[in-house]
C-alpha cells in the first residue's frame, strides 16, 4: 500500500508539472470550477470563483409596474419549458411597464446570475459611446491603431466595427466544451490580454459574419485603450448610472487589480435591470429625455451588416419572426433580452438551461415559445 501511494504522488507529481510546463495550468482551475462544482460549462453563479470589477449604479430609476401586473398566469407551455430548461428569471414589460414577472430556484428581483454573452451587446453600446464622445472616430477605425502589438497578414485592416459585427477574420475557436479550445483558455486563464494578442487576423477582414467571442474580447482592448478607463467603470458611467439601476452589477476580469473584463461575457445582474438595455435600443438610445447613445448607432446595431446573415447586426440578434423586427441580447444556457419595438414589448428569460439549437436555424427553439407564449397570455382576457 505504501509503494503505491508513494507512485501515486510522484505520478500526480509529474503530471502536475507537465500541465504548468505545458501551459496547461487553466484546465486546473477549469476543472475545480465546473467538474469539482457539478456541472460540465460556465454556469450562472460562477462569478464567486473569479476576480470581479463592480458596475456601480447611481440613483435608482425602478420599473414601472402595470395595473394588470401578474394577472395573467403563464400559459401551459411556457411552465414547462420554464421547468425543462430551468428558468429563473422571466419577465414580460409592455408598455414600459413590468406586466408579468415570474421567479424561480435563485432568480429574484435583486439576484445575480451571469450574462454570458449578452454583454456583447453592452460592450458594443459602449463602442457607440466611445465614437459618440469622440473617443473612436468611427466604426471604420483601425484596431492597430489602439493595439499595435496585433498580428497576423490582415491585423493593419481589421477595424472596430469587424469587431463588433463579428466579421474580423480572428484566428478563433468557438467552443464551448473543448478543454483546449481558446474559448476555454479566456475563460480560465489570468492573461487575457496576452492570449488575445497572440490571435492572429489570419483571414480578409469585413467579408463574412462569424461568430466569436475574441472579436468582442479585442473590442474591450480597443475601448480600454481609447477611454483610459476599465470597461465596468466606463459602462458604470455612461449607462449603469443614467438608467438608474437598481442594483451594483458585478463583471468578471482575468486577475485582481489591474486585470481586463472578460467582455465577451459575465456580467452579473438580474433581469431588471439587463431589460433596460432593451429600453434603451427600444427608445432608440433616448433615455429620460436625454440622448446617451447616438439613434444612427442603434439603428445600425439592430440591422444587418451582411445580406447573407440577417441573423446578427453589430452586438445584436436579429429575427423576423411573426413579420416583426425583432432584436435581441441573447448568452450561452439562454439568457435573452427580447425586444419587439411593434408592440413596444420586452421580454427577459434568464436560466440554466438553452433549448435546441440546430445548424438551420440561428434561433434556438426556446426563442420562438417565448415570444409565441407571451402573446397568447397579452391577448387573453382578464
Amino acid at each position: 500500500m505504501k509503494k503505491f501511494l508513494k507512485w501515486f504522488v510522484i505520478i500526480a507529481i509529474v503530471l502536475t508539472a507537465l500541465v504548468y510546463l505545458l501551459d496547461l495550468g487553466y484546465l486546473l482551475r477549469a476543472v475545480r470550477v465546473t467538474y469539482l462544482t457539478g456541472h460540465k460549462t460556465a454556469f450562472l453563479e460562477d462569478y464567486s470563483y473569479f476576480d470581479n470589477r463592480e458596475i456601480k449604479k447611481g440613483v435608482a430609476q425602478p420599473w414601472k409596474v402595470s395595473k394588470n401586473y401578474n394577472k395573467i398566469k403563464p400559459t401551459e407551455k411556457l411552465e414547462q419549458t420554464h421547468n425543462e430548461l430551468q428558468t429563473t428569471s422571466f419577465l414580460i414589460i409592455k408598455n414600459d411597464s413590468i406586466w408579468h414577472e415570474s421567479y424561480y430556484d435563485v432568480g429574484s428581483p435583486e439576484s445575480k446570475t451571469n450574462s454570458f454573452s449578452m454583454a456583447k451587446s453592452i460592450v458594443t453600446s459602449a463602442l457607440g459611446k466611445a465614437i459618440d464622445l469622440g473617443f473612436i472616430k468611427s466604426l471604420d477605425a483601425k484596431v492597430i491603431d489602439f493595439l499595435p502589438e496585433l498580428k497576423g497578414e490582415f491585423a493593419k485592416e481589421v477595424t472596430v466595427g469587424d469587431l463588433a459585427s463579428m466579421a474580423s477574420g480572428q484566428h478563433w475557436d468557438e467552443n464551448y466544451y473543448g478543454p483546449t479550445s481558446v474559448t476555454t483558455q479566456a475563460y480560465f486563464k489570468k492573461d487575457l490580454r496576452a492570449l488575445m494578442l497572440s490571435l492572429p487576423i489570419d483571414s480578409k477582414p469585413g467579408q463574412k459574419f462569424i461568430y466569436q467571442s475574441g472579436d468582442t474580447q479585442l473590442l474591450a482592448m480597443v475601448l480600454e485603450k481609447a477611454t483610459e478607463m476599465h470597461l465596468a467603470d466606463f459602462i458604470s458611467k455612461y449607462f449603469w448610472q443614467p438608467m438608474g439601476m437598481e442594483h451594483d452589477a458585478i463583471w468578471q476580469i482575468d486577475h485582481a487589480d489591474d486585470g481586463i473584463e472578460k467582455a465577451y461575457c459575465c456580467i452579473a445582474s438580474n433581469a431588471r435591470d439587463f431589460a433596460k438595455f432593451g429600453k434603451l435600443y427600444l427608445q432608440n438610445g433616448m433615455w429620460n429625455g436625454e440622448q446617451i447613445l447616438s439613434t444612427s448607432f442603434v439603428f445600425k446595431s439592430i440591422n444587418p451588416r451582411f445580406s447573407e446573415s440577417p441573423q446578427y447586426g453589430y452586438g445584436w440578434w436579429l429575427s423576423n419572426y411573426k413579420n416583426k423586427h425583432i432584436y435581441y441580447m441573447r448568452g450561452h444556457l439562454g439568457q435573452f433580452v427580447i425586444v419587439i419595438p411593434e408592440d413596444d414589448l420586452i421580454i427577459v428569460r434568464l436560466g440554466h438551461l438553452k433549448g435546441l439549437q440546430t445548424t438551420t436555424d440561428p434561433h434556438s427553439n426556446d426563442f420562438y415559445v417565448y415570444i409565441d407564449e407571451t402573446y397568447r397570455m397579452l391577448n387573453e382576457k382578464l
